[in-house]
């Protein structure tokens, strides 16, 4: 495959030398782990989100994980979360030993719907089954219908987790994702093809100083080295105490430096993945395709640009621009169509719109590298991919 037909891929990070520095810097330092660049990055997303603190941790796994486990998740809990997601949104429900339960999707955004939601809940709350957590899921960076969630759990008492992984950078109502306003806590993550990178990583933000303390004790093992939090009296200044069974899910301070650099740029990228996306708004129209709906009260962060195809074709069309060195992508497989799942009971059918989605849905390539060229390439690859199926919508 020549350079100019390199494989495109749907998601890369965007490494500078500053950041490689900021990494070198800390390699270059007295510490390496559990030292003062973990605390710059954590001030630097809590500030950059508007929320009162934030809590680093290994992954975004580990803050889902953390973030249920300090709301009191346990056995006999039930949470419920949106089925087009990756599985960690729902598996971090059962680390605790809680049950899951989904909630159908909105048919235009695909996030998790406040109407199936309000439904749902109202036949919970007559069966005696009312989830103690809901995890809205922010899809390809556009924020769910917050303030309709926050309404419900107000009613139903239930508390909110937003799954933030796709959407720092992004706003809603005037606010920026990963601000609290909606919700007990927000997670985040940093994986490479995120918006920001710290190679694996993740953070809680929350307004509530109890809640960021357990999470950063459950970090580090459940272990505390501060005298007012003990029970009973310190041995002396060397003591600790393990107060409940915690995790090691700290992030490293080579992470966190390089982290903190990305934070420098995070306006930059998603205001490129805004061009782009706008990009391919234009060059798509005549296409077959349908892009997602926009909420009005949201900006999209942009981790995904995600079109709708013809069932019949999307397999077709797949593969003819993986062939042509286009790394298109599908996000996601409903979480309650995998075997794990179905063993929990969980048929075909239950959510009709995840699934009807599912079977429709194609993944562009989208990072802040990509050039305007990279758009159109993909443009005249997809129309060949349609042409050569003689099928359209």
């Amino acid at each position: 495959m020549s350079e100019a037909q390199a494989f495109l891929p749907y998601g890369r990070q965007q490494i500078d030398e500053a950041d490689v520095e900021a990494v070198v810097d800390v390699l270059r330092s007295d510490y390496l782990t559990q030292g003062p660049a973990v605390e710059r990055f954590e001030r630097s997303v809590k500030s950059f989100c508007g929320a009162g603190h934030g809590v680093a941790v290994a992954s975004g796994t580990a803050a889902l994980h953390a973030a249920l486990k300090v709301l009191g998740v346990g056995h006999g809990d039930r949470v419920w979360t949106s089925p087009i997601t990756f599985v960690a949104s729902a598996n971090a429900a059962r680390y605790c030993g809680a049950s899951v339960d989904f909630v159908d999707v909105d048919p235009g955004t695909v996030n998790l719907s406040p109407q199936a939601l309000g439904a749902k809940l109202q036949a919970a709350e007559q069966s005696g089954t009312l989830p103690k957590v809901v995890i809205p899921v922010h899809f390809g960076g556009q924020s769910c219908a917050m303030d309709e969630i926050h309404a419900l759990a107000g009613r139903y008492g239930f508390r909110i987790v937003e799954d933030a992984a796709h959407a720092l950078g992004g706003d809603y109502l005037g606010g920026r994702v990963g601000n609290c306003r909606w919700s007990d806590i927000v997670t985040h993550s940093f994986h490479p093809v995120k918006i920001v990178t710290t190679g694996e990583g993740g953070m809680l933000t929350t307004n509530d100083a109890e809640l960021a303390w357990k999470a950063a004790t459950f970090r580090t093992h459940g272990i505390t080295r501060d005298p007012a939090r003990m029970v009973g009296e310190s041995d002396g200044p060397w003591y600790y105490q393990q107060l409940e069974l915690g995790y090691h899910y700290r992030m490293t301070d080579l992470q966190a430096a390089l982290g903190t650099s990305q934070m420098g740029k995070l306006e930059a990228f998603v205001a490129r993945r805004r061009e782009i996306a706008a990009l391919y708004d234009e060059t798509l129209r005549g296409l077959p395709v349908e892009p997602l709906a926009r909420d009005t009260r949201a900006r999209s962060a942009w981790h995904l640009y995600v079109v709708r195809l013809n069932s019949a074709v999307r397999r077709p069309v797949f593969e003819a621009l993986r062939a042509a060195g286009i790394g298109v992508n599908v996000h996601y497989i409903p979480v309650h169509l995998q075997p794990d799942y179905r063993r929990l009971g969980f048929e075909p059918g239950m959510f009709p719109e995840a699934e009807r989605y599912y079977g429709e849905c194609l993944t562009l390539p989208m990072f802040p590298g990509m050039s305007d060229a990279d758009v159109e390439r993909v443009r005249a690859v997809l129309a060949k991919a349609f042409a050569q199926s003689s099928c359209s919508l």
